[in-house]
């Protein structure tokens, strides 16, 4: 039997290795150096991921889709993309080995500058990846960053990412951060839909997120957010919904200093709790983590 081939590190989890010659981490991205078999895996996470989100994603990410050139056929260029987002939001895609270590993430955002990676992932990695590549960064992200809302929130976020390392708070603003643009959920007319990147680049939690009994779907609330830590491994046992997109623009005009020290001061809480005050969507039933746990405990 054949062992399963090794998963390549990239960026920041390469160690020394993976750091580019630039201080600021970016690279070129060399589109011209995508081999035929990299573009065919694209096309496979593409087409199915395009079938499968409507009716689950939120309006915006299907509009912003629409509007980008973003197709099929192969990986796209950032420097296409960045034309069409700087026109509409002043946003551009640099291209970065992997991850970026935190100041460097924080201040690229602060300018309106979306580091994504270059790589994709292999074939045998089509379900689950470690580290976010350019399927995750720029199908699953880059289609937010033309709604005005998200792009004036993930700069704020930069800035804030920027004074949260000062007071010693960047768990708190991370655990906001995947539990928004990474996980989050947002209602529509017609239901919760998705608009965070983790969701909406994942085969299976794009089903997961809105049709399993299994995890909390619960009103968000920035405080009790900052308290909740997540699931970095498997599907959240939690999701938490916004009441629109502008929601997320009310955050950026909140100081938020004295909630990190609220939070760093209060119990913490684990993915899967729910507290008397949580306004709940639905209550979920735990049952795919508990199966999980049985499984491999």
């Amino acid at each position: 039997m054949l062992a399963e081939p090794v998963a390549a590190k990239h960026g920041l989890a390469a160690g020394e290795a993976g750091r580019p010659a630039n201080a600021d981490w970016t690279i070129d991205q060399g589109w011209a150096n995508y081999s035929a078999a990299e573009h065919a895996t694209w096309k496979t996470l593409f087409e199915r991921q395009t079938k499968l989100l409507p009716g689950r994603a939120c309006d915006e990410f299907v509009q912003g889709m629409k509007d980008l050139p973003i197709g099929a056929d192969q990986i796209p260029d950032f420097r296409r993309l960045s034309e069409v987002l700087m026109q509409r939001t002043g946003w551009q895609v640099v291209a970065v080995p992997g991850l970026v270590p935190d100041d460097v993430f924080f201040e690229h955002l602060a300018n309106r500058r979306f580091p994504a990676g270059h790589f994709i992932r292999k074939p045998h990695e089509l379900d689950y990846l470690e580290e976010p590549d350019v399927f995750h960064d720029v199908f699953g992200h880059v289609p937010m960053l033309m709604n005005p809302a998200i792009a004036d929130f993930i700069q704020a976020y930069g800035q804030g990412g920027l004074r949260a390392q000062q007071l010693g708070c960047l768990p708190q603003l991370a655990r906001v951060y995947w539990y928004t643009i990474e996980f989050g959920l947002v209602q529509q007319r017609d239901g919760l839909r998705i608009y965070g990147a983790g969701i909406a680049s994942s085969f299976t939690e794009s089903v997961f997120c809105l049709d399993s009994p299994s995890p909390n779907r619960v009103r968000f609330d920035l405080e009790r957010v900052m308290r909740t830590h997540y699931r970095i491994d498997d599907f959240q046992e939690s999701y938490f919904v916004i009441r629109d997109l502008d929601e997320l623009l009310d955050f950026t005009r909140v100081d938020f200093a004295p909630l990190y020290q609220r939070a760093k001061n209060a119990r913490e809480l684990q993915p899967g709790d729910l507290l008397a005050d949580d306004v709940l969507f639905q209550r979920g039933d735990g049952s795919y983590h508990r199966a999980r746990n049985t499984v491999t405990g």
